[in-house]
């Protein structure tokens, strides 16, 4: 669960109620935020499945994907629920890693200058583009159902197919990779999350990418069906 703000307190009561109705199962939540007296701690009752984790954001990903499992290639039954207010947590994550692969590379983030062309496009001042198919505000805790609530109509569009059309067009003007796409779907009482299955998948692609030596921009997009946050992981030439 990133963030002990209102968002996380939501979601794992949520989830807690699921639990308590037979709507779920799952063995404990980590509820991830730096300050040991956020929202969630002062305001969720305490249940021995859930474990609040006083740590920075990237700090605790760099360890809990780094874990044995992930490195002898299991795939942990683990999924994570997203806030929509974060940073771009899994793209950081995964130029950490390409950095740590590559010690003497250039790898960096750079910024995703090619339109989407969706009705909400906006460039973001760290290079992230923020896409949206939505030119309304959205219902708070959409589950973002086969008929949109706003428009009573149904939803004839899916982010991963705006990605992946942007992923073509810029790959035809240079080399480019991906999409590593980290899809969120709503699993179960208005809660979202992707499996961690999708991030170790994602760093597999940037491994491959990169092994060529050859400079490459990877793709990479957290997204909804409706939203996403879209980043380049730029890989220069191997030595």
């Amino acid at each position: 669960m990133i963030g002990g703000g209102c968002y996380g307190t939501f979601y794992a009561g949520q989830l807690e109620r699921a639990r308590v109705r037979g709507a779920t199962t799952y063995d404990r939540i980590l509820v991830v935020d730096r300050d040991p007296s956020c929202r969630a701690a002062r305001e969720l009752s305490p249940d021995s499945s859930r474990q609040l984790v006083v740590e920075e954001w990237g700090t605790f990903f760099d360890r809990f994907l780094d874990r044995p499992e992930s490195a002898g290639g299991a795939v942990p039954p683990d999924a994570i629920v997203p806030s929509p207010l974060m940073p771009h947590l899994m793209h950081e994550w995964l130029v950490r890693r390409a950095r740590a692969r590559w010690p003497s590379r250039v790898t960096e983030s750079r910024a995703v200058g090619t339109p989407a062309g969706t009705p909400y496009d906006r460039l973001g001042p760290d290079g992230t583009r923020y896409l949206s198919f939505a030119d309304w505000l959205c219902p708070v805790h959409c589950i973002e159902p086969a008929t949109c609530p706003v428009i009573d109509a149904p939803r004839s569009w899916d982010m991963s197919d705006a990605v992946s059309d942007l992923t073509e067009r810029m790959a035809q003007t240079r080399s480019v990779a991906g999409p590593v796409l980290f899809v969120c779907r709503h699993r179960v009482f208005g809660v979202g999350m992707f499996d961690v299955s999708m991030v170790l998948a994602g760093d597999r692609v940037v491994a491959q990418a990169g092994a060529r030596g050859t400079p490459v921009d990877v793709v990479v997009g957290t997204i909804s069906a409706c939203h996403g946050a879209v980043s380049l992981l730029h890989l220069g030439p191997g030595h």
